[in-house]
């Protein structure tokens, strides 16, 4: 055998420790996924299943610690992050207007804001529902190991669909007593001189302006209560 096929056949036999040691190095790679998913799991459970109503943010450390888990994640962050948006944008002004009316002669004054508010909450049901499709989108394509299954649905579930459900009652009230008090503020302003105010009551000039007022107070008094319940039992859902 010359030098030349020596050389050659040793060179051969290199590859193959080489080759073998590169396949080791990328089983060792995959062999992060089992802890990637355990860590996933815990978070989902404490961070997210009994956490705090608003979603943390992961950290540097975190993405590495879940690995390809962090893409499922941000399914329920991005939705999470939309829902709190269109509510602050929508619905948190309404209340904040309605929290403001403490005496009749408010249903005049903040009529003009609960109408441009009202406007914004007809929004924000078709706003959730948009989010939520997302979500139910890109969850519908995940491929996930059956152990993280049912954690992730618990999770989904609670920020996700509990959410959206939750919130149409608290949309319809919230849009039943708006326009009610608006339509109060329009039969005010449009008695003109026939009615005073005296701190927490309304003089009117006949009994059936008297008995209209009296309605329509009834009315709010209901819806009002309507939406404390409705807020109530969004409240009382979280842990």
């Amino acid at each position: 055998m010359t030098l030349r096929e020596r050389v050659g056949e040793y060179r051969h036999w290199l590859v193959i420790p080489v080759m073998l040691f590169i396949m080791a190095q990328l089983a060792g790679c995959g062999d992060k996924e089992p802890e990637q998913r355990q860590a996933f799991i815990q978070f989902l459970q404490t961070s997210v299943i009994a956490g705090p109503e608003r979603l943390p943010a992961l950290s540097d450390d975190q993405k590495t610690q879940f690995g390809p888990y962090v893409a499922d994640y941000q399914i329920l962050q991005t939705y999470s992050t939309q829902f709190a948006k269109a509510v602050s944008d929508s619905l948190v002004p309404v209340l904040d207007e309605i929290g403001q009316i403490r005496v009749p002669q408010d249903y005049l004054t903040h009529r003009t804001r609960l109408q441009q508010a009202a406007g914004a909450l007809n929004l924000l049901g078709p706003q959730i529902d948009g989010a939520r499709k997302r979500a139910d989108d890109a969850r519908a394509a995940l491929k996930q190991p059956d152990d993280l299954k049912p954690i992730y649905e618990k999770a989904y579930r609670r920020v996700v669909t509990q959410s959206s459900q939750q919130l149409g009652p608290v949309i319809s009230s919230a849009s039943a007593l708006t326009q009610t008090l608006v339509q109060l503020g329009d039969f005010l302003t449009m008695q003109g001189t026939q009615v005073s105010y005296k701190t927490d009551t309304v003089q009117l000039g006949s009994q059936l302006q008297v008995t209209q007022y009296n309605e329509l107070v009834s009315a709010i008094q209901t819806q009002h209560q309507q939406l404390m319940q409705a807020q109530s039992s969004v409240a009382s859902t979280q842990p």
